[in-house]
């Protein structure tokens, strides 16, 4: 189980994003019976297919383990808005890593509707970089794509944490990080729980493609998965609190098809509303589905701060 101070989520959002011009981004506040807790979820069969055309009376949302009623539902059709963040640390270089990378962040490119989707280009190796800024000419990234070089060391988590406050500030948007690494992070100071908590309290969820080799691939090949502590967290971690996914590409068709689901899983969102539970502080959310062996995906949380 995850335990993160409401105090500690404030420092994290508070770190301005780069390119934002110093402004940081404040936790959501919610003001009792006013202003309403919203929350993207997406749902999957046992065979792993989105499912449309579900409910309210679908859903129920527990707020520190108690039923909260919704008072608002709609599937969102709203534009996209996609932050494309790189990993250019020095382990890029090997087995064309980068190269997949860049494969990847061209199918998602796209696949987005041009002059209403939008999208941005960010690259990381200890620092966050805006390689291109917003823009709804999603083509005309692609020619940024070649600009993008792997050097230095991986500060993932921090930079995670950095993309997802930038992100932020794209409000009337379905807002999406997809985050394209080799998984490997030697330099930041942020565990994934506390860089999930930031994106939760804010809505933004995380997807990462990790591009490696098949023996890379962790339950595969004899590599075993990473032993962690579950109050600190793993990136699949990171990923999966936030209402995101981790997926792994070792082939060009994988990484297409990874691309492609990515998407797919954007465009089928539902917006649940509820009005936030008593008490300050961070609220750990659960939300379900009444039907048997489906899973939902949503953030993990929010911050509420009395006025």
């Amino acid at each position: 189980m995850r335990w993160l101070l409401p105090a500690y989520l404030v420092a994290i959002l508070a770190v301005p994003a780069a390119g934002a011009q110093e402004q940081a981004v404040d936790p959501p506040v919610f003001r009792a019976g006013v202003d309403l807790v919203t929350v993207h979820a997406t749902v999957r069969d046992q065979r792993g297919r989105l499912v449309r055309g579900l409910t309210a009376a679908d859903f129920e949302v527990l707020d520190r383990g108690l039923a909260r009623p919704i008072t608002e539902f709609r599937v969102d059709r709203a534009e996209l808005s996609l932050a494309i963040l790189f990993d250019i640390s020095g382990s890029m270089r090997l087995a064309e890593r980068l190269t997949a990378a860049r494969f990847a962040a061209h199918h998602l490119l796209s696949w987005l509707e041009p002059g209403r989707d939008e999208a941005a280009l960010l690259s990381f190796d200890s620092r966050l970089q805006v390689v291109a800024p917003f823009t709804v000419d999603t083509r005309a990234l692609q020619g940024a794509l070649g600009e993008v070089d792997p050097y230095g060391a991986t500060s993932l988590h921090d930079a995670v944490a950095e993309a997802a406050v930038l992100v932020a500030d794209r409000a009337r948007h379905r807002r999406a990080l997809v985050v394209l690494t080799d998984g490997i992070d030697t330099a930041s100071r942020l565990t994934p729980a506390e860089v999930s908590g930031a994106a939760s309290v804010i809505d933004v969820p995380v997807y990462v493609i990790a591009v490696v080799l098949p023996i890379d691939r962790p339950g595969h090949g004899g590599r075993p998965w990473p032993e962690v502590s579950p109050d600190i967290g793993t990136i699949d971690d990171l990923a999966r609190w936030t209402g995101g996914a981790m997926h792994y590409a070792t082939t060009p068709a994988e990484t297409s098809q990874v691309s492609r689901d990515v998407l797919d899983e954007l465009r089928q969102q539902y917006l649940i509303a509820f009005e936030p539970g008593p008490g300050e502080g961070w609220h750990p959310i659960e939300v379900r589905v009444s039907r048997p062996r489906h899973e939902v995906r949503a953030r993990g949380g929010y911050v509420r701060r009395e006025r």
